[in-house]
């Protein structure tokens, strides 16, 4: 209890401010349309009914209309516009109003918390701007509106969490939009709000097993008299929930600034336009191992292992089956295309069941490094391959990044790639999964 007193008591400013239906704001901005009366959905019409919204405006929201809903979730009727995504014309929406943010604060305070929101430590920049905190605030959102249309809402608090929690909270019951927090207004407006997940770090399945223990409320958690119960039950996470439940965050802006991962891999995922059969779903593991392997290649990296993990669809009962997660080992450390292709199918044929229909899919390489900073296994080359041809592919994959990195990554494909339950071309034309608007 002393280290939260004493952390309660480092008293710092935090703005955390998010682009109100940031993708859906664009889409109106670029049509000469008020992002805020309009009504507007961010999704593909090529794809099914299921596809899910990406953004929906706050016009749309105020009829209903929840955020992430699945097109045929919006009722029938209702009149809006639909708007493919263009992922790239985003990207440089946001790297505008970082440019904006820059004008205020140096980029060492501010943490990019997604393409649509961001963390600030306003801390020493009260005294130079000779205001409070909300007042910057509502500088910095005045000049992103003014500049680019975009809305915006804002969060301050005296630490990061709370800063999130009157941004997600607070400021979306307040009219100008504008939520502020510190430790003791935390405990009086919010330690009673329910549901438990409107809180950010807790998920409903969390707050689910938190029910389960009686625990409906941060009150009720942070004077949860079985402590022991709660770190039986989520571990060391349980002391990050007690934290956050008296309004505590002891992880500042230089924390993460300075913080370097242990441990490093390149992965990829995607979900199906439908069920796949085993050996469609193989089609997709190869293309998959193939972009591993280029992203590695791209920025000079080597890996151990790769994990494959496969998510099923349901059957025609409704029944979900437990998805398939294994591991392949190529024996060393390497980026060799032949190596990472094999382990992943032979992974995915040892663990994917050949009578069920993949609908997701992800491939992540494991211990990725540079070449020469790891340690080596006895045998630098992977198992089943000779150093003549370790060289000789590693000569040939060179040339093929080269004529992709100038030319685009459709420019050389594989024979594979053309077959109709291939997904590779397509992707290559998008950006996190969606299409980039080029």
């Amino acid at each position: 209890m002393a280290e939260r007193e004493q952390a309660a008591g480092h008293k710092r400013s935090y703005l955390c401010i998010d682009l109100k239906s940031f993708y859906a704001s664009v889409e109106c901005i670029d049509r000469g349309l008020d992002p805020m009366t309009t009504d507007l959905v961010v999704a593909d019409p090529e794809r099914s009914e299921k596809t899910i919204c990406l953004a929906v405006s706050p016009s749309l929201k105020a009829q209903g209309v929840r955020n992430r809903c699945r097109v045929f979730e919006i009722p029938d009727g209702m009149d809006y516009i639909m708007a493919p995504p263009r992922m790239r014309r985003y990207i440089d929406y946001s790297a505008e109003i970082y440019g904006i943010y820059l004008k205020y604060i140096a980029k060492e305070d501010i943490h990019v918390y997604s393409i649509d929101e961001a963390f600030m430590d306003v801390t020493s920049y009260l005294s130079l701007y000779q205001c409070t905190p909300r007042e910057l605030g509502q500088r910095i959102r005045s000049d992103v509106l003014e500049t680019v249309g975009i809305p915006a809402t804002c969060g301050v608090g005296t630490n990061l969490f709370l800063a999130k929690v009157a941004l997600d909270i607070t400021a979306k019951h307040s009219p100008d939009f504008f939520g502020e927090l510190d430790e003791e207004t935390f405990k009086e407006t919010l330690w009673n709000h329910r549901p438990l997940a409107d809180f950010w770090r807790i998920g409903h399945r969390t707050q689910a097993r938190l029910e389960a223990m009686g625990i409906e409320t941060l009150g009720q958690l942070a004077l949860f008299p079985y402590p022991d119960k709660l770190y039986s039950e989520f571990g060391i996470d349980a002391e990050i929930m007690i934290d956050h439940a008296w309004g505590i965050e002891p992880v500042e802006m230089r924390h993460i600034k300075a913080y370097r991962p242990q441990s490093h891999s390149v992965a990829t995922a995607q979900v199906l336009p439908r069920g796949y059969t085993f050996g469609e779903g193989r089609v997709i593991a190869r293309e998959m191992a193939d972009a591993v392997h280029l992203q590695l290649l791209e920025r000079n990296l080597v890996c151990e292992s790769v994990t494959i993990t496969v998510g099923y669809e349901k059957d025609e009962n409704g029944y979900l089956p437990r998805h398939a997660h294994g591991t392949g080992h190529m024996g060393a450390l390497t980026n060799s295309q032949k190596a990472i292709t094999e382990a992943v199918l032979e992974t995915y044929d040892r663990c994917v069941e050949d009578d069920l229909k993949v609908r997701r899919m992800g491939i992540s390489a494991n211990n990725v490094t540079k070449p020469g900073t790891g340690q080596l296994s006895l045998f630098d080359v992977p198992a089943g391959m000779e150093q003549a041809e370790l060289d000789a592919e590693a000569a040939r994959q060179a040339a093929v990044l080269d004529v992709k990195q100038r030319f685009g990554k459709n420019a050389l494909l594989r024979g594979t790639d053309l077959l109709p339950a291939a997904t590779q071309r397509e992707r290559n034309t998008q950006i996190g999964g969606h299409k980039s608007g080029a």
